[in-house]
């Protein structure tokens, strides 16, 4: 098998539109908890700090949470690919033989002289990919 047939490869399904909102939405939040913290410190009403306090600290919970789901995401979303097979058969006696795909391979190709038979070819009668089962649960 080749390197890349057994390589896990991760995608991303988060938009960087979306990861840029969330970043704005991160940066907004610190400036408005900055902004308490100087309204407070300058003694002003209690309406103008207590309400960008708890915008900003509203906001940074939720831009982390998504930040945090959107990470956990990536990780589960895997992709594992799936090695491509190719099948041999000699015309004269039927034997079958399995091989790992190689570039240039087609259906009713002639190949190599058949292993018990040397005097007649195989020909590639499938191309397939290998198609392995997800291990389920034991539901409880």
């Amino acid at each position: 098998m080749t390197k890349a047939s057994t390589e896990t490869s991760t995608t991303s399904r988060i938009s960087t539109f979306v990861l840029a909102i969330i970043y704005i939405v991160l940066v907004l939040a610190v400036i408005a908890l900055i902004i308490a913290v100087y309204a407070f410190s300058t003694n002003q009403p209690i309406a103008s700090y207590g309400s960008l306090a708890f915008i900003g600290v509203v906001a940074l919970i939720l831009s982390g949470y998504m930040l945090f789901q959107s990470e956990r995401r990536r990780v589960k979303l895997k992709l594992i690919i799936q090695p491509t097979m190719t099948q041999l058969e000699c015309r004269k006696c039927g034997t079958k033989t399995v091989r790992e795909f190689q570039r240039g391979d087609y259906v009713f190709k002639e190949f190599g002289p058949c292993p018990k038979c040397p005097e007649d070819k195989q020909i590639i009668t499938a191309i397939y990919k290998e198609v392995k089962e997800k291990e389920k649960p034991f539901p409880f």
